[in-house]
């Protein structure tokens, strides 16, 4: 169901031509990058937190980890991820394949800095078996960015 939200949400925006799927599993950053033949960090992770009641995704580099200052920094709270059984029922979309496409209805998207530096990315479309080939820019005519923010550290 996951994919069909995502794949949808991209047709209706228009940007149908940029879903690839494809028989081999990509969950993790490393799979992904693997099938899709770029580099790890062209990988765009979609990360899921709660900041009180509220879920939140971001979108970050898939070489980037979460700079725990940074993003209490700008959220005013410490990072807490969601938990994986959580995950589906919070976001709408299972782990391996969270998108910022066709989320539940109420779940804001935030953009990491760390995507700029990279000519296109490859989010998941919905499931471990599907990516979206965009310009970081790009997703703002796609889904509502609340922000970019500045909330990783990459690895040297």
């Amino acid at each position: 169901m996951s994919y069909e939200k995502a794949s949808k949400h991209l047709i209706d925006s228009g940007f149908e031509d940029r879903i690839i799927t494809f028989k081999e599993l990509s969950s993790t950053v490393a799979q992904a990058a693997q099938v899709l033949g770029c580099t790890q960090g062209e990988i765009a992770k979609t990360l899921s937190f709660l900041v009180g009641d509220k879920t939140i995704v971001i979108v970050v580099e898939g070489d980037a980890k979460i700079s725990n200052s940074k993003y209490k920094q700008t959220f005013g709270v410490k990072a807490k991820m969601i938990a994986a059984c959580d995950v589906e029922n919070l976001t709408g979309h299972a782990v391996g394949g969270v998108c910022p496409f066709g989320l539940n209805q109420g779940v804001e998207v935030y953009l990491d800095e760390s995507l700029k530096k990279h000519n296109y990315v490859y989010p998941a479309c919905g499931d471990s078996h599907s990516a979206v080939k965009l310009m970081p820019e790009e997703f703002s005519k796609i889904v509502k960015v609340e922000d970019w923010v500045d909330v990783c550290s990459i690895p040297e």
